[in-house]
């Protein structure tokens, strides 16, 4: 699929223009989000689950413009969602993706062709040709560990604002770093129309509590 901007990929986009307000990029995961957000749930989410991209969407303007108090510049917000599409669910998929785009986000879809077709290497050239570009002022990560991104984003971090959404089960490398901000993705207001049943080792209630299976006992047939 072609990116919303006519481009082949990401990377070919007019991103080295220098001209321009700063750029606070924000790229979102979607298949490793996906997969911690199963994780929480035991399954497939429900729609009280989804994320709402018109509150992340909110948040990041939100967030830009006290960026840009503190850069005492105006900064634009930039927002991409990554994504893969395994083959034949075109047709289901397409709904999300035209709703992401008339929300205001580009999208980024590349085929699920084989186990190792992830977007995480676009996401990274995509960081870095924003930050060719001369105007890259922020970066907001979100993945659900986010740790493909760890050294690249340590090194943005040495100039620019760097931020980490995801879920603090699965990152806590980001949660305890020094220079790089997290933030769990259900502080964001409004991002889940229902608190997520988080139940873990460190905060089970004193009846005990159930964890899920994340996986059906019956695949342990098909992973020989």
């Amino acid at each position: 699929m072609t990116p919303p901007d006519g481009q082949h990929t990401p990377a070919t986009s007019d991103v080295r223009a220098t001209d321009g307000p700063g750029l606070v990029l924000l790229v979102w995961d979607a298949p490793n989000l996906d997969m911690g957000l199963g994780s929480i749930l035991g399954g497939r989410p429900t729609a009280a689950y989804r994320p709402r991209f018109d509150a992340l969407g909110r948040w990041l303007l939100g967030y830009t413009a006290d960026l840009s108090v503190r850069a005492e510049e105006t900064l634009e917000a930039e927002a991409t969602v990554f994504t893969n599409i395994v083959n034949g669910t075109s047709d289901n998929v397409r709904p999300w993706v035209e709703a992401l785009r008339n929300v205001g986000f580009a999208v980024f879809a590349k085929p699920k062709s084989t186990e190792d077709s992830d977007v995480d290497d676009d996401m990274l050239e995509h960081i870095g040709h924003r930050a060719d570009s001369g105007r890259l002022a922020g970066v907001v990560v979100a993945s659900a560990d986010g740790q493909a991104f760890r050294e690249p984003l340590e090194e943005l971090a040495e100039d620019i604002p760097v931020t980490v959404i995801g879920f603090r089960e699965h990152a806590t490398w980001a949660v305890q770093h020094d220079t790089l901000e997290f933030i769990d993705l259900e502080e964001i207001p409004g991002v889940f129309r229902e608190p997520l049943p988080r139940v873990s080792l460190e905060n089970l209630p004193d009846e005990g509590a159930w964890l899920q299976p994340l996986r059906p006992l019956a695949a342990l047939l098909n992973s020989r």
